[in-house]
């Protein structure tokens, strides 16, 4: 019988604290310890669900130096739940390098189903959902330009996260390489109160966000060629 713990990546609310599952709370109360990629942001939500266990930071600057240890206590019998600010961990957030040396020391792996932002997004804009292209973060200046290249023949639907600093931008720049009139859908807010999806062309969404609140995270779908 093995001897080794558990890893298990488990998935958090987007903004709704109700999309937290049973599961998710009794791994999270039953595990010997807790990663968060900010704790102070995953402090509310583990107080509210009465959870009371350890939690140490593991996030994108950190996680090639404490992965290490970590496997070291995985080894020794600790289970370990890692979770992200909001869904699921590795998706666009830290946990892949730690899920590769896990696996690399036949360590146990195992992934929660829950929340994450560009299935709603998705399945909400629209467009065909049998075949997409998730992209996450667009890079920010190195390869940005060939990205967009690339993606402007794709002919599966797009999905691309940006943050409210840089969406406008972004749909200046989804203009030039996919043109004016190809078929966005965004939302932002998701699951919160003032949870919007607004549809139309490229030219339509931007004149609307340059006149609206650009607040919360944002998930970009795209029509595909």
């Amino acid at each position: 019988m093995s001897t080794t713990g558990k890893l298990y990546l488990v998935p958090t609310p987007i903004g709704n604290l109700e999309d937290m599952t049973f599961r998710a709370i009794r791994i999270l109360k039953e595990a010997d310890l807790i990663l968060a990629e900010d704790t102070r942001t995953s402090a509310p939500m583990l107080k509210h669900f009465d959870i009371h266990q350890k939690v140490f930071s593991h996030h994108q600057h950190n996680e090639h130096q404490s992965s290490n240890e970590i496997i070291r206590f995985l080894k020794e019998g600790k289970n370990i739940a890692l979770i992200s600010d909001a869904g699921t961990p590795a998706i666009s957030d830290p946990g892949f390098y730690l899920v590769r040396e896990a696996l690399k020391n036949e360590i146990a792996v195992e992934c929660l189903p829950g929340a994450t932002a560009f299935v709603p997004a998705l399945v909400n804009s629209g467009f065909p959902t049998d075949r997409f292209c998730f992209e996450g973060f667009l890079p920010l200046k190195k390869g940005r330009q060939t990205r967009y290249k690339t993606l402007a023949t794709e002919d599966r639907t797009i999905i691309l996260y940006e943050s409210p600093h840089r969406i406008l931008k972004t749909l200046e720049e989804m203009a030039l390489y996919f043109g004016e009139e190809r078929q966005i859908s965004v939302s932002r807010e998701l699951t919160k109160m003032f949870e919007e999806t607004v549809r139309g062309t490229v030219t339509e969404v931007k004149f609307y966000f340059e006149t609206h609140p650009l607040k919360g995270e944002f998930v970009i779908c795209v029509a595909g060629k």
